[in-house]
């Protein structure tokens, strides 16, 4: 079983967002999927529940300590904001691939720089138990923030993936819960180019 967790010591950074497309875009090509939600605000589990049974079914765990079921393919793991300490520990542990999604924004670039610094000096991820990536989130082209964004991922020594654009589509798959990849393909074309990146590196040897 493949565990991927979604990470950032900020809230409102796009978590769900990533933990959500990733969890139907394995869903809709026939992996069965559990999509853990740790954050108390349990925004995972409401996308779960707009989601249409008509839909590739999704197993959906609230909390910790909730084992997942035999023949799981893969395990998505939204993680709640403000972890330190042995509360970090505990979710690492989860994890074998992990993506951290950082918003164009000087607060949240900041506050990333310190997280990322000190997440690089975990000892789970030191021991290459848990390899680490960032993304660029809500990301917009041309942009002197983006740019400013680019740049201070690049600058990490950690893989930069993509950017995950701010797009209306991730706002209408979020109301109805769905992803990119099962939206129309010309309606999501550009977003799915985006993302494409995230999928191929969790797919790669260097993720694991």
């Amino acid at each position: 079983m493949r565990s991927i967790l979604v990470l950032n010591s900020k809230g409102g950074s796009g978590k769900t967002t990533i933990a959500t497309n990733l969890a139907s875009f394995y869903a809709s090509i026939g992996k069965q999927v559990a999509l853990v939600d740790l954050d108390s605000q349990e925004s995972s589990i409401g996308w779960l529940k707009a989601r249409s049974s008509a839909k590739p079914p999704i197993t959906g765990i609230k909390g910790y300590g909730i084992k997942v079921k035999r023949g799981v393919d893969y395990k998505i793991i939204d993680a709640p904001a403000g972890l330190q300490g042995a509360a970090l520990t505990k979710v690492l542990n989860m994890a074998e691939s992990v993506i951290i999604p950082v918003l164009p924004s000087p607060i949240d670039m900041r506050a990333a720089g310190d997280f990322i610094k000190n997440i690089k000096k975990h000892s789970r991820v030191v021991k290459k138990k848990s390899k680490i990536a960032l993304v660029a989130n809500r990301g917009r082209d041309y942009t002197n923030i983006y740019w400013e964004l680019d740049e201070f991922l690049e600058g990490q020594k950690i893989p930069f993936l993509t950017m995950v654009r701010d797009s209306q589509n991730y706002i209408r798959g979020a109301e109805k819960g769905l992803g990119i990849y099962e939206m129309g393909p010309a309606m999501t074309e550009v977003d799915r180019t985006y993302f494409e990146p995230i999928i191929d590196w969790l797919n790669s040897k260097k993720s694991r």
